[in-house]
């Protein structure tokens, strides 16, 4: 009786130290997470400037959202959505670049690349934020044309044809949530993930919605609201980028400030927060438990090309698109 007593006696003891020494590594390992913060490392190199639109130009134009990646044939690219032109209706269109290696500055402005449809249900001059992934030896650009999301695809990454369902490009757009834009990608599982922002009411928020197909989406759930940026205004949570840096440890670009540069003085800097969580639909509502740190950039673009990691944001003056590495560190 007394063996039997000891022997249960000593298993409840490893229990307990088992259970004990699971929760510290938990804690360890979440500890471990919230140390591993993203920052700029070296000096920017501007990649393009604010272009010239031919009769489409605007002294008061301004490169905005874009986005970045390598072409089929190597040449990276950037889209972006030049908002603040002649173009009718809501005075965007997007333009591109073209550079050699992603470390060359001034790369080759391209031309105008695509501007709204209004036969295909596009609002005039809408175009915004376009989106590049490859997927299955194909590009896919997803973009806004101010009410929804919207995708295009290309087999070598630098022509585009949109990609129609009924005669349409959409794939989302809730007019309850307005303005639906900025949309960016990631793949977990058998998942994609698509990030964006709307802001119903003038109150922008972050939204995510997910799909197996790209052509069949959830329905939205609102991932990162309020907290120190504020509420209340569209500006408020802008440009979202998503890293997922290592399993379930999510990290979240979300922009609230463009910053202020007048007559060739720096006012106030940009603002972008990271927050870093272990749920890809949680990054905070009401609330910052998940913020990391603030970088003085505006609408944020991180690239992994061959182990490195790149940071491209807009010019302090929105005069152009610029290029630093990034670093993850404790």
């Amino acid at each position: 009786m007394k063996l039997i007593t000891h022997i249960t006696s000593t298993f409840y003891l490893l229990l307990f130290f088992s259970l004990m020494y699971a929760c510290t590594q938990s804690k360890d390992d979440s500890s471990d997470h919230r140390a591993i913060i993203p920052s700029i490392e070296g000096d920017w190199w501007q990649v393009a400037g604010n272009p010239d639109l031919g009769e489409l130009s605007s002294e008061d134009q301004q490169p905005v959202d874009f986005g970045i990646w390598q072409a089929a044939d190597g040449t990276w690219q950037i889209w972006s959505c030049i908002r603040e032109t002649k173009e009718k209706g809501n005075t965007r269109l997007f333009y591109r670049w073209e550079g050699k290696k992603i470390e060359q500055p001034n790369w080759e402005p391209k031309g105008i690349a695509m501007r709204g449809d209004t036969l295909l249900g596009e609002a005039a001059g809408g175009l915004q934020a376009p989106y590049v992934i490859r997927y299955n030896h194909k590009y896919y650009m997803f973009y806004g044309d101010w009410n929804r999301i919207c995708l295009a695809e290309s087999d070598d990454g630098k022509h585009f044809q949109r990609v129609l369902k009924d005669g349409s490009p959409a794939l989302f757009g809730d007019l309850t949530e307005t303005n639906t834009r900025d949309p960016m990608l990631i793949q977990k599982d058998d998942l994609w993930y698509c990030y964006y922002t709307a802001h119903p009411n003038n109150d922008g928020a972050i939204y995510v919605r997910t799909s197996k197909d790209f052509y069949s989406w959830s329905n939205s759930t609102k991932v990162s609201y309020g907290g120190s940026p504020g509420k209340g205004k569209l500006w408020m949570a802008e440009c979202p980028h998503v890293v997922e840096l290592k399993k379930d440890m999510f990290f979240l670009f979300r922009t609230y400030s463009y910053g202020n540069y007048k007559s060739g003085e720096l006012l106030s800097p940009p603002k972008t927060n990271i927050y870093l969580s272990n749920d890809p639909y949680d990054f905070g509502i009401d609330t910052d438990e998940f913020l990391v740190v603030q970088l003085p950039v505006a609408a944020p673009e991180i690239i992994n090309h061959n182990g490195k990691w790149f940071i491209a944001s807009l010019m302090p003056d929105l005069q152009g698109i610029r290029i630093a590495r990034l670093k993850w560190e404790k």
